[in-house]
């Protein structure tokens, strides 16, 4: 698995890449799937954001933006991992 390189300079677009990638995988449609983020820290501090999406059945397709590694790891609904892109350009991590 070769890792491909995009870039996605903010939020709404990596939101949009991740959603497309986890839909196109399962052959969901991206419109009618919902999907949810959960932000992830380390020591207190974001560090980047867990993605799924909820099919039928009990489908459950998720993703891992590693913001400090400028990567986004794909996982199926068993757990093993499909897919994994670096950025070239990513979205700054919200501070809270």
């Amino acid at each position: 698995m070769e890792a491909s390189v995009v870039a996605l300079p903010n939020p709404e677009s990596l939101t949009r890449f991740v959603r497309d990638m986890l839909c196109s995988h399962d052959r969901l449609d991206p419109v009618q799937t919902p999907m949810y983020e959960t932000a992830l820290k380390r020591n207190g501090r974001p560090c980047g954001v867990l993605f799924h999406v909820e099919g039928p059945r009990l489908l459950k397709t998720s993703a891992v933006w590693a913001g400090d590694e400028h990567r986004i790891l794909f996982y199926d609904s068993t757990g093993a991992r499909f897919g994994e892109v670096k950025l070239s350009e990513g979205p700054e991590l919200a501070a809270e």
